[in-house]
């Protein structure tokens, strides 16, 4: 018999390739909205979660980060997390018939701004928003992990995808022949494609042995300026023109964090768990994606 899988999020970047996948893959996939339509249950704040026939939540809701980080907006990113994540969770807590696994999504942010040193699955949290928000977030779910129920935080990377993300904003400059190194260009990027990261979702929902953090990124961290060289050459256009870092600060502001941060971060315990990428190198999911 197949199995439930819930999801939050669920018509997201992400989570519409999770739902494909997961279908694919023999799932029945329960969607939650907070407007929700047809076969789509309530994720609203007023109404109480129904969980019945779910055996596995994968929880991927809130604000999007993209847009300048007002302090409204830094509250909203915040809390959207937090909020969901507690509300799951409170759901999953409730009932002894609930599911008994919880995939949570953070983010690489979690590690904050390390630079040039490789961080893991077993490196401490950083420092900044991007920190703050994700050690938050993860830590809602330590109520469900400590009632026995198995959790899986899957730490997603820069996303690469045709449908959205950050390369449908690259993709024009590049075709132009406009793609240019970001600042120094010496910045660490770790990537990944949407594929992938939904694989690593399901891999998470399937298998027992996925548990704790869990890095969704390309085997192989690469710096801005292979990032560059690499799409310029999959779109067949010189990338020679850069971007100045002040430039980038001064329309972005907090957000430049996203473009000029340096974050080399490896997949060792996603390797470890025997993943296999759809997409392991960054010119094979930039030539998909470009």
């Amino acid at each position: 018999m197949s199995k439930t899988l819930g999801i939050t999020g669920a018509t997201g970047l992400v989570g519409t390739q999770l739902k494909k996948q997961a279908q694919a893959a023999g799932w029945n996939v329960v969607e939650y909205s907070r407007n929700p339509s047809g076969s789509q249950r309530s994720f609203a704040a007023e109404v109480p979660l129904d969980l019945a026939g779910v055996d596995v939540m994968v929880n991927l809701a809130g604000e999007s980060i993209m847009g300048l980080w007002t302090p409204s907006k830094k509250q909203r990113i915040l809390q959207s997390r937090v909020q969901a994540t507690r509300r799951v969770v409170d759901a999953l807590l409730a009932s002894p018939n609930s599911p008994k696994v919880l995939v949570n999504a953070s983010a690489i942010g979690f590690y904050g701004e390390p630079g040039d040193q490789e961080v893991d699955e077993t490196s401490p949290s950083g420092s900044g928003f991007l920190a703050e928000v994700t050690t938050a977030w993860e830590a809602e779910t330590q109520r469900a992990e400590a009632a026995g129920i198995r959790v899986a935080l899957v730490r997603i990377g820069m996303v690469l995808a045709r449908e959205g993300g950050a390369a449908k904003l690259m993709r024009p400059a590049f075709k132009l022949g406009l793609g240019g190194k970001l600042g120094s260009g010496q910045q660490w990027m770790s990537a990944i494609h949407v594929a992938d990261v939904a694989g690593i979702l399901l891999a998470a929902a399937s298998q027992e042995s996925y548990r704790g953090p869990i890095n969704a990124v390309l085997p192989e961290p690469v710096t801005n300026a292979e990032f560059t060289r690499l799409a310029g050459q999959v779109v067949h256009r010189p990338a020679i023109l850069p971007a100045p870092e002040f430039a980038i600060r001064l329309a972005l502001g907090e957000l430049s964090v996203l473009l000029l941060g340096s974050l080399r971060v490896k997949p060792k315990k996603t390797q470890a768990l025997g993943y296999i990428y759809q997409f392991p190198t960054l010119s094979g999911a930039l030539a998909d994606v470009f």
